[in-house]
């Protein structure tokens, strides 16, 4: 390795992240490269903890379910409920099992109880009611929608309109659907008509938001709005679902991505009076540019949720992508990015994508994952990193 390498990189530390990122960031994105590997969570906790004491952080916002997510932010923030209802409640994608989650929102709720509420940290789900086996029925999100709505304003349908369009929950939760479009409800006369209701409350929340702002707690503002958007980009990924062409997939992870991309944007707004956002999930959901994957050995690309937000923010947002050498057995060559950079003397380190990429005397090899389980980093796409968080062994 030659030492203008070595000097790309610096011990992890919180410190040495934020060093490389603009003064304007207010949406900093830190990816991982697969999921139940504690080393990445644990790593997070670490920073996130930095960021709060020494950058004003005060919110963090994971890849789980945005609704659930409400369970786990009215305990740290109120003390509502127990921990463990936050763990197993809070948490979507099995991740209230995780070690690393329960120790954040212990820490939350701890460094919450002795502040004024405008100070306490907040948590955050930016994914959609999207399990591995499919979609929730909207359900829960319209009924909560309509519910706030009729309690200020004379609303034109009925909650019986809506139970009777909705139908039972199984029609939607139906996982067969995912693999085979004619099972999804997504495309049916009643899921259409519950398109344009929930588009019209929708207008209707928004003409009348003057009022319901004063008529209502921030907090149940934010929630409408929240149950607002999930409902309706439930209704659409059910539609997609219900899609025969064969850009199917593609379109249904796009559409994923845009829901995680709105609920960004509504973060960062709600949060722009108090600070700046940790978000953490996937490298391919925070990257600056296109995710791939292959489905039935077919490939499959889409515009991920920080490519989407990178439009909007601009430099207010900043990603860090996170990578790995051994993992096991599973050793990268050292001709790829990731065997370059287990040559350095560092267990974790923060590396400046730019002065990587100047450094190396050509393009790495791109690391074939031993399997599925994780996305190895592009070395093609250096630049579209604001840095580098590598982790030796995990």
């Amino acid at each position: 390795m030659t030492a203008s390498i070595r000097d790309a990189a610096r011990p992890f530390t919180g410190g040495a992240l934020t060093a490389l990122l603009s003064p304007t960031t207010r949406l900093l994105g830190l990816g991982e490269p697969t999921h139940g590997v504690e080393a990445f969570p644990e790593l997070r906790n670490e920073l996130f903890r930095h960021l709060v004491a020494h950058e004003g952080y005060r919110s963090i916002v994971m890849e789980s379910d945005c609704l659930a997510a409400l369970t786990a932010d009215a305990y740290v923030v109120d003390g509502i409920g127990t921990l463990d209802d936050a763990m197993s409640l809070g948490f979507s994608h099995g991740l209230g099992a995780s070690p690393a989650n329960r120790e954040l929102l212990r820490w939350m709720r701890a460094y919450n109880e002795q502040r004024p509420r405008h100070e306490r940290l907040r948590f955050y789900g930016f994914d959609g009611p999207l399990e591995m086996t499919g979609a929730a029925s909207p359900r829960a999100a319209l009924t909560a929608l309509y519910d706030y709505l009729a309690a200020h304003l004379d609303l034109p349908w009925s909650l019986d309109t809506l139970d009777g369009l909705l139908g039972p929950d199984e029609r939607w939760t139906d996982p067969a659907a995912l693999m085979d479009p004619t099972r999804s409800v997504g495309r049916t006369p009643e899921a259409g008509e519950l398109r344009l209701i929930t588009d019209d409350l929708r207008a209707v929340f928004t003409s009348h938001a003057p009022h319901l702002a004063n008529a209502t707690s921030p907090d149940d503002f934010w929630r409408a709005d929240l149950q607002a958007r999930t409902a309706s980009g439930l209704l659409r990924y059910h539609s997609g679902l219900a899609d025969t062409a064969p850009t199917r997939v593609g379109a249904l992870m796009g559409l994923r991505d845009a829901m995680m991309a709105d609920n960004l944007d509504a973060i960062v707004h709600r949060e722009a009076r108090r600070g700046p956002t940790l978000a953490f999930a996937h490298n391919g959901h925070l990257q600056r540019d296109k995710s791939r994957t292959r489905f039935a050995d077919l490939p499959v690309e889409w515009w991920s949720a920080g490519a989407v937000i990178g439009t909007r923010l601009g430099d207010r947002y900043a990603f860090a992508a996170t990578t790995f050498g051994a993992r096991g057995s599973d050793v990268p060559d050292p001709d790829t990015l990731e065997g370059r950079l287990s040559a350095l003397p560092h267990d974790r380190a923060v590396i400046d994508p730019g002065r990587l990429a100047a450094a190396l005397d050509r393009r790495p090899t791109p690391r074939v994952p031993a399997d599925h389980t994780y996305s190895a980093l592009d070395p093609a796409t250096l630049d579209q990193f604001d840095a580098i968080v590598f982790v030796r062994d995990i």
